[in-house]
């Protein structure tokens, strides 16, 4: 078990290690085999710990940025939650198992699918910004998002990592006696190890055989990145400093536009909380968005937070137009983060521990999906911009909603000032680079302090900004309307895996009753 104990926790920080910012991609079919190498000849209940232990070493790292200023409550807890379902993974193939050993890695891939749709789906919503296929937007594995969507390409990484272990079995199980038996023995492992290795090669490298097309008419874009005078929970301290910083940073991108350094953009993103005060109710505030808008002469998406003085709290993004001001079309967040934008169980878990009034007020989360429609400066076409804020780009529904109600661009805004230097800012960037290839789109990726970024929905990320530093993002994206295959099936793969996964859990039962009666 000391030996199963430490494989589980190098498959653990395996997996970690494949995401941003390590973004050793090549890890995570690793990790997965070592944790079904270590769970699949013990005990159920035995499974469930390595799996656990082996979650942990994974989420662990993977979510420090939650416990930056909060404390280690709160960070420990999400990773031993998020653990918790790689225990049931490792539980459900020990039990798979020993019903039936020789069992096919595509169960075994099923059966880690399942696992992760549950983790990304409850409770409060879920936990889907871990799902291991955003480990893999350097990989070549990438193109299958266009297909089936994080849950294809999770499935693909597990199934690689299943395949390399029955390569792994195949070789071990044919070691030869004796120097007679070499040759046999080395035929024998070859025919048995060479098939799974065969597709495995083929199962990783086909994808880049999946076009991804860039094409379509395009529109200039502009994002702005007007950084926080500090980091952490206090990073809005100083009153109206992050608006004033996206105004002044707006204004020296007007200078430019028209100096001819840069290309007047179409549409202007500005991240979410780039008005760190309400501007509807601060007259001031509202008057610092006007001079900015003005002095660039296009639209901006503002983000803002609402609801000063009110009950109503939203996390709100605003389309502002010069000479006019704030319009009608706006988006307000549906997907709030629980324990960050609202407390579930407040009462409860303030007898755990005093963190949760941190959060004085709840947000309300809004009701409709977020597109806004823009005009191209030169009458060319509209642009339709589909919005997600923060974690929601991570959240299929809203993704997939404002796909299918016809946006042709993807709008990420995002405030990472409360995580300092960590990994997450690179975590959702590369979640936004699978999102991309998953839907056709291009996107800006527009955050306050960075890492901002334009992709093209290839998934390549241009103009990378760094960590908190003031910059302009510009350049042309392509606008697509082509639906891919994963935007048609939405949560089907889904759906699927998990049917695949019950029927192989269930099916030997009903075999094992059948002979029972016999």
């Amino acid at each position: 078990m000391l030996r199963r104990l430490v494989l589980a926790v190098v498959g653990g920080l395996s997996i970690w290690l494949a995401f941003p910012t390590a973004n050793v991609w090549a890890l995570a079919p690793v990790g997965v085999a070592l944790l079904v190498a270590v769970t699949r000849t013990v005990r159920t209940g035995a499974a469930f710990a390595l799996g656990f232990v082996g979650g942990l070493a994974w989420f662990v790292p993977y979510v420090s940025w939650t416990g930056l200023h909060v404390g280690a409550m709160p960070w420990f807890a999400l990773a031993a939650l998020q653990a918790f379902f790689v225990g049931v993974f490792g539980a459900l193939i020990s039990l798979s198992h020993r019903r039936t050993p020789r069992r096919s890695p595509v169960i075994v891939a099923a059966l880690w699918s399942a696992a992760e749709w549950a983790r990304a789906s409850v409770p409060f919503g879920g936990f889907p910004w871990g799902r291991i296929a955003y480990s893999q937007a350097d990989g070549p594995l990438l193109h299958l998002a266009a297909w089936g969507g994080p849950a294809l390409l999770g499935f693909a990484v597990a199934l690689v990592g299943a395949l390399g272990l029955s390569v792994v079995d195949a070789i071990r199980s044919h070691v030869p006696a004796g120097r007679g038996a070499a040759a046999t023995a080395m035929a024998t492992t070859v025919t048995a190890a060479g098939v799974p290795a065969a597709v495995a090669v083929i199962v990783l490298l086909g994808p880049l055989l999946i076009p991804a097309p860039t094409d379509g008419p395009s529109a200039q874009l502009m994002a702005i990145q007007g950084n926080a005078p500090q980091t952490g929970l206090d990073f809005n301290a100083e009153r109206r400093q992050i608006l004033d910083n996206h105004g002044a940073v707006t204004r020296e991108a007007a200078r430019r536009i028209d100096s001819g350094e840069l290309p007047r953009p179409d549409l202007v993103v500005w991240p979410e909380n780039a008005s760190d005060i309400d501007p509807f109710v601060n007259p001031d505030a509202g008057r610092v968005i006007d001079t900015a808008v003005d002095a660039v002469g296009r639209p901006v998406l503002v983000g803002a937070v609402l609801g000063g003085g009110r009950s109503d709290l939203t996390n709100t993004s605003i389309l502002w137009l010069p000479g006019v001001g704030a319009t009608d079309e706006r988006y307000d967040k549906r997907a709030l983060v629980p324990f960050a934008e609202y407390m579930p169980y407040r009462a409860f878990f303030r007898a755990i521990t005093n963190k949760v009034d941190l959060l004085e007020r709840d947000f309300v989360p809004g009701s409709v999906p977020g597109i806004v429609t823009v005009p191209q400066q030169d009458g060319s076409g509209t642009i339709r911009a589909g919005i997600g804020i923060c974690f929601e780009v991570a959240v299929d529904h809203v993704m997939d909603d404002v796909v299918r109600g016809g946006a042709d661009l993807l709008v990420i805004q995002t405030n990472n000032a409360m995580f300092d230097r960590s990994a997450e800012s690179a975590q959702q960037l590369a979640i936004s680079r699978v999102r991309a290839v998953e839907y056709g789109r291009s996107v800006v990726h527009a955050s306050n302090v960075g890492i901002s970024a334009l992709i093209t929905p290839d998934g390549e990320a241009h103009q990378r900004t760094e960590l908190f530093t003031p910059a302009v993002v510009s350049g042309a994206l392509p606008l697509r309307t082509a639906t891919t295959p994963a935007t048609t099936l939405g949560v089907l793969p889904d759906v699927v895996l998990a049917v695949i996964a019950g029927w192989a859990l269930l099916l030997p039962l009903r075999r094992g009753g059948v002979a029972a009666r016999r």
